[in-house]
């Protein structure tokens, strides 16, 4: 050992042994972080929730629907149901006397695919769409009548999506035209989440003008933030439609949008992968993200970890519908040790109506 390596050495077990206690004290601390850090690793999430937010009204904010109604299609596409998704929109354009397609709303006019369309869930229509909705859903202060499918029932266990779209400044995001919600309150809201055990992580996107300044103040952990233009710039739109008279998207939006269809729920790709898809040669603006307050690497984030549901198949006896089997079936639900103890008795079969 060299003569640097020794005097190392040996002050290092001088210190040792002259703060032995601070020193055992040191070591305790870093063995119970590493433990909650590697527990945390293992820990997946068990849900997918959604919380989309169009937070304009008027037909000339026209594109600020079709972005929602986009990122909307692809994640109920990759099997996130309504039930898990809540929907915040002035819904006042697809049926404007202004639009020459009644109930169709489009982002592209090239390749036009009615985001609009069927089996659409509003919950949030109109002057519902309230900065004060907004914090009750994502903190869960909900008066006890309302409806579950206006609830974000989630819990430490689910990875959140909150999509943001309309107009905003440095530090603050318009509420149709009559309030605002300023960072500072969205970083509070989402502390009192990570308090109450309401999420596992969240990917937060706002594409509105400065939107960075959104996600600026956010310290809670587990939490990624994107903006799609940095504090002193505009977040631009894309593809004017002469037919409506207004633009049909807006420029990180459609990318993102553009990004997503080729997303499957059986995909590889990374984060990291999704913050580079709107460079400024294509949005015209500076896409700006934090990624330090997420506990583990970016890069081993799955892009579906937040567009997607988790799905968690467990075998199951084979059910007949067969009244002739039923018998048989429930003897083997009754004798099956993984299945609770009820009683089956008086269970049978209907005949089916007639169509």
């Amino acid at each position: 050992m060299s003569t640097l390596g020794s005097a190392v050495a040996g002050v290092m077990s001088l210190f040792f042994l002259t703060h032995r206690q601070h020193w055992n004290k040191w070591l305790l601390f870093l063995l119970i972080e590493l433990l909650s850090f590697t527990s945390y690793c293992q820990t997946r999430h068990t849900s997918n929730w959604a919380v989309l937010v169009d937070t304009s009204r008027f037909w000339f904010n026209y594109r600020h629907l079709s972005n929602t109604l986009a990122i909307y299609r692809h994640i109920k596409r990759l099997g996130i149901p309504d039930s898990r998704i809540i929907m915040m929109i002035s819904d006042d354009a697809s049926c404007s006397p202004r639009n020459p397609r009644p109930a169709q709303i489009f982002n592209n006019p090239y390749k036009p695919s009615n985001l609009y369309g069927e089996s659409i869930e509003v919950d949030y229509r109109g002057y519902e769409t309230t900065v004060e909705n907004f914090i009750r859903v994502l903190t869960g202060r909900l008066p006890p009548s309302t409806p579950s499918s206006k609830r974000l029932d989630t819990d430490e266990y689910s990875n959140i999506l909150i999509y943001m779209t309309g107009h905003g400044g440095d530090g603050f995001l318009k509420f149709q035209d009559e309030n605002e919600l300023s960072n500072s309150e969205f970083a509070d809201v989402i502390e009192q989440m990570w308090l109450k055990k309401r999420y596992h992580e969240i990917l937060f996107i706002v594409d509105t003008c400065q939107a960075a300044s959104m996600g600026q103040l956010v310290y809670s952990p587990n939490i990624i933030t994107i903006g799609s233009s940095a504090v002193g710039e505009d977040s631009l739109s894309l593809h004017v439609d002469n037919d409506i008279g207004v633009f049909m998207s807006d420029r990180y939006s459609y990318h993102a949008s553009e990004f997503l269809k080729g997303i499957t729920p059986e995909s590889r790709q990374t984060m990291d992968q999704f913050l580079t898809i709107c460079p400024k040669s294509q949005c015209l603006s500076t896409v700006v993200h934090r990624t330090e307050l997420l506990r583990r690497p970016i890069r081993t984030v799955p892009v579906t970890d937040f567009f997607a549901s988790v799905r968690h198949i467990e075998a199951g006896p084979i059910i007949s519908e067969t009244p002739g089997n039923q018998s048989m079936w429930i003897d083997e639900l009754q004798s099956s040790p993984q299945m609770p103890k009820r009683n089956l008795e008086g269970l049978h079969y209907i005949e089916p109506l007639s169509v």
